[in-house]
């Protein structure tokens, strides 16, 4: 009986720390979006911590708030890790012969490398040099994957303010065609798609490589990646759409760009959207709001199109292809309000177990 239970514990022990050291490496080291329970469920129980949070009525407390929940599950992410690998040896200890006292305090200083204790045998002395270098290499990878996931970040905050410039606060389509409409911009478009297009493979890159991402918020409560990257489709639609500017390839390859990296980053989450959308689908921008935005932009001089049912379908057939999986990213994100995005989010909860997506 005995010795049944030590190779339970040790077998115990092993699963827990490979399982503890393939979450360290999936989540630091692949670069591809994976799965990952480990750290899935630190978000998922730190985010618990922040549910009153999500309910405050007043956006900008709620935001000081929620801008904690990213860089704090960050770094509860090594902490758990550790421990985990900590109980998972303190199992093995324990199958060798050693009181769980003791084991904990062996596991303990040979994760740490603190060199308080002697291993007992040979068969110990191999297994302190194993988590010695376990420990050391999780701080190790730790370190090496702050400062990228700061450049990441860093990249996409800065487009996202530099927009503020064009588009104003809270980010308009509208007001950003209108902008340029008035100081005849409207023809050098193409460098401000082509930027965009570009922003929008890196967050496609850096934000299913690192899905955690996705919920780190902007420096200034009243901006916003989600809100951003809807101004500019939304900019790329109506140009595409409701201007009679002749055909537009750079905005539509933008539009492109941005929607497939919006899906890639839903997949990440598991977020369920049509991967092949009808042009008539519904979508959230009512027709009403389309005819203003677009007598808007007429009055600040833009040339529209002057089939207006054409106009709108077209719209609609571009709009579709991002509408849900941004509202639902707005949701995800408690996105600042913002015309067309923040303002009508649809609700969405990240499971906390890894499914298959039905599609």
């Amino acid at each position: 009986m005995h010795t049944l239970l030590s190779v339970l514990a040790a077998a115990l022990g092993g699963a827990i720390v490979v399982a503890t050291v393939l979450s360290a490496a999936q989540t630091l080291i692949v670069p591809r979006a994976t799965p990952v329970w480990i750290t899935r469920w630190v978000f998922v129980a730190v985010g618990l911590a922040f549910a009153p949070a999500r309910r405050m009525r007043d956006y900008r407390r709620r935001d000081r708030a929620l801008a904690r929940y990213a860089p704090l599950s960050l770094m509860c992410l090594p902490l758990v890790w550790l421990a985990l690998v900590l109980i998972g040896f303190a199992l093995v200890y324990v199958a060798l012969g050693q009181g769980w006292e003791d084991a904990v305090v062996e596991s303990g200083s040979s994760l740490f490398t603190l060199g308080v204790r002697v291993p007992p045998g040979t068969g110990a002395a191999v297994l302190v040099f194993v988590e010695a270098s376990l420990g050391l290499g999780l701080v190790a990878l730790l370190v090496s994957y702050l400062p990228s996931i700061y450049g990441s970040y860093s990249r996409r905050e800065v487009m996202v303010t530099a927009l503020e410039t064009q588009a104003g606060t809270p980010p308009s389509a509208v007001e950003l065609l209108g902008r340029l409409a008035e100081i005849e911009g409207l023809d050098q478009l193409d460098g401000f798609w082509a930027e965009w297009t570009r922003w929008f493979a890196d967050i496609e890159e850096t934000h299913c490589s690192a899905p955690g991402l996705a919920l780190f918020r902007s420096p200034q409560p009243d901006r916003s990646w989600v809100t951003a990257a809807g101004t500019v489709l939304d900019a790329a639609a109506l140009v595409s759409s409701a201007l009679d500017l002749g055909p537009r390839p750079a905005a539509e390859l933008c539009l492109r760009s941005g929607y497939l990296a919006l899906r890639r980053i839903a997949d990440s989450y598991e977020m369920p959207y049509d991967d092949a959308p009808r042009p008539d689908d519904p979508i959230a921008v009512r027709r009403e709001e389309f005819d203003e935005a677009r007598a808007a932009l007429a009055g600040a001089g833009a040339p529209v199109r002057p089939d207006a049912e054409r106009a709108w379908r077209d719209f609609a057939g571009w709009r579709v292809t991002y509408d849900a999986v941004l509202l639902r990213f707005a949701g995800l994100t408690h996105a600042p309000s913002a015309p067309w995005s923040g303002d009508r989010p649809l609700p969405f909860r990240r499971p906390a177990l890894p499914r298959r997506r039905g599609r």
